[in-house]
């Protein structure tokens, strides 16, 4: 697996564990609202794995970009799925989001590398 996608897993694994010890029921909560959002509904998880990423783009938070494409990823979206959601993301949210898009390239090349 490439190191920066390991890096990241390995990081949120350890700091999710440690968050959720502590036992607060509104953090605990709020995770298990994450993720039951994201389960099967309505819309199929592909679709909402698509809206999470553009949100996490717009909102320019990179762990949620990578946690959110190599998701999609794992679905089995395509580059050019992700990609499109990608450029809705970017014109949404204005030149800001585009060094989020260059780190959310790099993650994906990186998830292709690894299953390589």
């Amino acid at each position: 697996m490439s190191t920066i996608v390991e890096e990241f897993n390995t990081y949120r694994e350890k700091m999710n564990s440690r968050i959720l010890e502590d036992n607060n029921k509104v953090i605990k909560r709020i995770f298990n609202l994450d993720t039951n959002a994201f389960m099967e509904g309505a819309l199929n998880v592909k679709t909402k794995e698509l809206l999470g990423l553009v949100a996490s783009a717009v909102l320019r938070c990179d762990d949620c970009v990578r946690y959110h494409l190599e998701t999609c990823y794992k679905e089995g979206l395509t580059k050019e799925e992700v990609v499109e959601a990608l450029s809705i993301a970017t014109l949404i949210g204005g030149t800001i989001v585009i060094p989020h898009l260059r780190r959310a390239y790099e993650f994906w090349d990186a998830l292709e590398a690894s299953n390589s």
